[in-house]
């Protein structure tokens, strides 16, 4: 199944700025992007996302309560979410694939290959729902 829309979730407006190049002009996908977690959970719904890129560290609503916020919607309960941070340790890590992430991918990322590796991602997601 082709992975055609992601919801970004960023408060740095580089990082969004340089996602949404790699993710829309190079990869072709739909995106909506958002600058904060209360954001996100206001337009989750009206977007239907199929993937959703959140950022961990974010001020006022961090990444896993952003996360907790969008699994109590009930049509994005299911919907693969993939963190991403620039603070990763292997602990950390854990704690993110448990609170159900799907995989977590380091800052600073590689932006020609992102789409790439969120299609990837995705299609590893569907195959074991």
């Amino acid at each position: 199944m082709a992975l055609k829309r992601i919801m970004h979730v960023e408060d740095d407006e580089s990082i969004r700025a340089v996602a949404e190049i790699a993710l829309v002009d190079v990869a072709g996908f739909e995106l909506l992007s958002c600058d904060s977690g209360a954001s996100a959970v206001a337009q989750a719904s009206g977007f239907n996302p199929e993937l959703i890129l959140l950022d961990v560290m974010m001020p006022q609503m961090d990444g896993m309560q952003t996360l907790a916020a969008l699994r109590a919607i009930p049509e994005l309960a299911n919907v693969p979410v993939v963190f991403m941070t620039a603070k990763i340790q292997q602990a950390e890590k854990q704690h993110y694939l448990d609170a159900g992430a799907i995989a977590v991918i380091d800052k600073p990322f590689e932006p020609m290959a992102l789409g790439d590796r969120l299609q990837q991602l995705f299609e590893q997601a569907q195959i074991t729902n």
